[in-house]
């Protein structure tokens, strides 16, 4: 009965079940094949055959020869190769193309960084020129400390000079009477004489 519902109801799209198979699986293994087609060897195995072959079918005995003068067999044998190996090929080539691009992107990428990297060392490096510009460099503070202990020693020898006048000035002059704040009457104080 589960059967005849199935054959009176149409099959649903996509129930057909085709073999799976691993595309990176496959695409690895079309590469080894591209790649040893590629080799010298590949054409001493495939020079090596053809001429067994030839040889073969032209000097073994009719009874042995399974491919006659016009080796059809090998024209198919080599067509059936030819139209193999080309599809795998590229394969290989687009599997390839697919790296280089993924390279191609994966160095743009560092290129860009490395740009943007650059550009920040180049305005770090102009911050850092632009501040050493305005530090004061090691004989630039020894020419100041030398400048200001001049100075300063020029202000002492004028406060010296200063001092020894009011010295003098004040040798030179009698004292006057002063007023003590602490004491209620005004009391004048004796001058000294000397």
């Amino acid at each position: 009965m589960a059967d005849r519902r199935r054959l009176d109801q149409p099959r649903e799209p996509g129930r057909l079940k085709l073999p799976r198979f691993d595309p990176e699986a496959f695409g690895q293994w079309s590469e080894g094949i591209a790649r040893f087609m590629g080799t010298a060897k590949f054409l001493v195995y495939m020079t090596v055959f053809i001429l067994a072959w030839v040889v073969w079918n032209t000097l073994a005995p009719r009874t042995w020869q399974f491919d006659p003068y016009t080796f059809t067999f090998l024209t198919l044998i080599l067509s059936l190769q030819a139209s193999y190996a080309a599809p795998l090929i590229l394969l290989a080539q687009n599997r390839q193309a697919d790296r280089d691009r993924l390279a191609a992107e994966e160095d743009r990428r560092r290129a860009a960084a490395q740009k943007a990297d650059t550009e920040y060392l180049a305005r770090e490096i102009a911050s850092l020129r632009i501040a050493v510009g305005e530090v004061a460099t090691r004989d630039f503070l020894r020419s100041e400390l030398a400048r200001m202990s001049e100075e300063l020693d020029e202000a002492a020898v004028r406060r010296a000079k200063l001092e020894r006048k009011k010295a003098k000035k004040s040798l030179d002059e009698p004292e006057e009477d002063t007023f003590d704040p602490g004491d209620d009457p005004p009391r004048r104080r004796s001058r000294s004489t000397r």
